[in-house]
């Protein structure tokens, strides 16, 4: 394991970084893109690429787990498609997670200040509010759902931000699914890649406790407070200020990966 000494790192930090955290579960509970804010914080804060990767996942694990545990009480996930596409999400995540710890933590760091743009973009995709019902068919099920998990999957071990817009997405567009669906099935499948990359950026020590539990704290706060503002503020303000955010995090993050 990287052998980080928070002293040396310092108290500041980890109050950035639990302020980083509550703001990306807020961000996350009305417009998603929590990942836009949690990444680049853990990059400056000093961590390198690959603890930054690890520690952010085992934030974005435990918010996932709370807002999935939300929308099966409330019987939104479609378990057909669930069942389905989990298996592929976890094969998926594991190979891009494998793949993100076999390159240098420096070219890792240029990758991902590549991906943060990609990702904000697709983060910011207008989606267009959809109640109707959905009956999935053979080629759904057993051919889109496992390509697309397996893809979604894969870039969300790898990067991680964005992947939640880019299932939902996905799953509106592509499969058909109304929002309300796409949205709480995206969850079950962010949960199973989440929880896979997780696990190997454990076993490769690559997750900093020291920060990640604040911060997993910070988030699921901010998640709880983001879903009771949701109907009084709304989502345009709330990309608003995600848009902000991530243009002063991208903005430091390339003077220090090429000041």
């Amino acid at each position: 394991m990287e052998a980080l000494d928070p002293l040396h790192l310092g108290f500041m930090p980890l109050l950035f970084l639990v302020a980083a955290g509550f703001f990306a579960g807020l961000v996350d509970s009305i417009a998603g893109g929590g990942g836009l804010i949690s990444l680049p914080a853990c990059l400056l804060a000093g961590l390198p690429t690959h603890m930054a990767l690890g520690t952010g996942k085992f934030m974005s694990t435990v918010g996932t787990t709370a807002s999935f545990l939300t929308y099966a009480r409330g019987g939104a996930i479609v378990w057909r498609i669930a069942a389905i596409g989990v298996g592929f999400c976890l094969l998926g995540s594991m190979a891009g997670t494998h793949t993100a710890l076999l390159v240098d933590n420096e070219l890792l760091g240029k990758i991902i200040l590549f991906l943060l743009p990609v990702a904000a973009l697709l983060t910011f995709i207008p989606v267009r509010r959809s109640q109707r019902e959905y009956a999935p068919g053979p080629v759904a099920i057993y051919v889109l759902t496992p390509l697309l998990c397996s893809a979604i999957g894969f870039y969300d071990g790898f990067f991680g931000p964005g992947a939640g817009s880019f299932m939902l997405i996905s799953l509106h567009f592509v499969l058909g699914m109304s929002l309300i669906k796409a949205s709480a099935t995206a969850k079950c499948f962010n949960l199973a890649s989440n929880v896979s990359s997780l696990v190997l950026f454990l076993l490769n020590g690559k997750v900093y406790f020291f920060f990640a539990v604040p911060m997993a704290i910070g988030n699921v706060s901010g998640n709880i407070v983001g879903s009771r503002m949701a109907m009084r503020v709304g989502a345009k303000l709330i990309r608003g200020m995600l848009l902000f955010s991530l243009v002063l995090l991208f903005a430091t993050l390339v003077w220090r990966y090429y000041g």
